[in-house]
């Protein structure tokens, strides 16, 4: 989960270095020749051997006027992380106002994937952390589109990564946690292992994702936002990458016998941006079950005949791309069901995206209201000053506290909104971010409307909506 980033100065030394080597062996793998940045320590104590340490990504986003080289910024952001002494967690990092370089040319320096840590109630401090760098710069070009045939849909939509409409998108898709780790750690295999030529035949691996669930979980969000964090960590290893998004309708053709032939011509433009060998390719197709409907239910005669033809055009151009080490196929489903069982066993991850947990609900719902007050449609109490809502870890710690909860306080607020997540259970993420805006638009004096009189409108929302939900 996304939490503020946490400053902490003279930190004290690790009991023995055997301690920190504990702590250091869960962290999740970042790719090979990554730049990496290296921390040395405040401490006089001897900190863990750097092999031993957490590896944590550090992603730094230019401006889009800036022209300064990504090795001289990543320089920078290394001496500017060696001056200070840093624990770890998501978030944004401050760049200081003495340092011009910096100023002129980033625009946010982000720390990411210490959620894992987080979740087992562990700091990361500065001595076991080395920080891995990623520099780079937001395409603002919008999708691209292929025109189908006759012109009528475009049988895809192109993007070149990493782009600004899905800059953010994976911090604000909130699941359980591991999920998104395990996509990643899963992308860097699958390129590694194609990398580095491990014999398929004593090996296999497809690098084909499948992510399913009910309506409205935002596993396209995922796909893209999964595209989008790839294209900046292997921005050092290939000069382009782009996303791919296949309008599966516009491959079944009104005349029989042509819809597997639209998706050879399709998956043969593929392969062309697939042969250069600087350039990631990531194919996302949206509800596959529209391509890959069981050819038993076409025998059957409840599903065309010419669906056969489609799934075996399908499945003979994703085993076509597997001679090329940089593409990714990336898929959802809301029936896993509906899909051939030839096309579910290529897939290596089949990830079940489910609605949100409690947590998730929490934080989703959170980041609502932070983004509320910080547009000033809703106000602090009384004219108060900033108040900071809870987040879930440091709410379930307090919940446990004898200490009173001032009446429009951090504590206060954070509980109407753990009482808010706990009634939406059920609604799925896409409900959730809709529900703060329905709340809104019922609230009596929507002009000048304090965060406490909203959540409680927002719990009266989410009642109604869950009743006429179930009829």
């Amino acid at each position: 989960m996304s939490a503020p980033m946490e400053v902490s100065f003279s930190v004290p030394p690790p009991p023995d270095a055997a301690s920190a080597v504990a702590a250091s062996a869960a962290a999740p793998p970042v790719r090979a020749g990554a730049p990496a940045v290296s921390c040395s320590p405040q401490s006089p104590t001897a900190p863990p051997a750097a092999d031993d340490r957490v590896l944590v990504s550090v992603e730094v986003l230019l401006h889009s006027t800036s022209t300064a080289r990504a090795e001289d910024v990543c320089a920078a952001v290394e001496r500017m992380l060696e001056a200070r002494s840093l624990s770890y967690v998501d978030g944004p990092v401050p760049i200081p106002n003495d340092d011009n370089f910096l100023l002129a040319n980033v625009k946010r320096i982000q720390i990411c994937d210490t959620d894992e840590w987080i979740e087992n109630h562990k700091v990361l401090l500065f001595w076991q952390v080395k920080p891995v760098v990623h520099v780079f710069q937001l395409s603002e070009d919008g999708p691209g589109e292929e025109p189908g045939e006759d012109d009528t849909l475009s049988s895809f939509n192109e993007w070149a990564l990493p782009a600004k409409e899905f800059d953010g998108l994976w911090e604000s898709l909130l699941y359980e946690v591991g999920l998104k780790q395990r996509l990643l750690r899963y992308a860097a295999s699958a390129l590694l292992f194609t990398e580095r030529a491990v014999d398929p035949c004593l090996v296999s691996w497809n690098r084909i994702v499948l992510l399913h669930g009910p309506p409205g979980t935002g596993k396209t969000s995922l796909c893209k936002a999964l595209a989008q964090k790839l294209s900046i960590r292997f921005k050092s290893r290939y000069s382009m990458c782009q996303l791919i998004e296949v309008n599966a309708h516009s491959l079944f053709s009104k005349w029989f016998s042509e819809s597997g032939k639209l998706v050879a011509k399709l998956f043969q433009k593929i392969q062309e941006m697939v042969e250069e060998e600087s350039n990631l390719v990531f194919v996302l197709i949206d509800e596959v079950e529209s391509l890959a409907a069981a050819r038993q239910a076409a025998i059957s005669g409840s599903e065309p005949s010419d669906s056969i033809r489609v799934v075996n055009a399908l499945l003979t151009q994703m085993d076509k791309l597997k001679s090329w080490p940089n593409v990714i196929i990336l898929t959802t489903s809301n029936i896993t069901t509906a899909i051939d069982i030839a096309f579910v066993d290529r897939a290596d991850i089949k990830a079940y995206v489910g609605p949100p947990t409690l947590q998730a609900r929490y934080e989703i719902l959170r980041s609502c209201l932070q983004e509320l007050l910080r547009v000033g449609i809703l106000t602090y109490t009384q004219g108060g000053n900033s108040v900071c809502i809870l987040s879930y870890f440091s709410l379930k710690e307090k919940q446990h506290c004898s200490e009173f909860a001032e009446p429009h306080g951090s504590l206060h607020l954070s509980n109407l909104l753990h009482k808010a997540a706990e009634i939406c259970e059920g609604l799925s993420g896409r409900s959730l971010r809709k529900l703060p805006f329905l709340a809104h638009a019922s609230v009596a004096n929507p002009s000048c409307c304090d965060a406490s009189t909203f959540l409680h409108t927002l719990i009266q929302t989410a009642q109604r909506e869950l009743s006429e939900s179930r009829g």
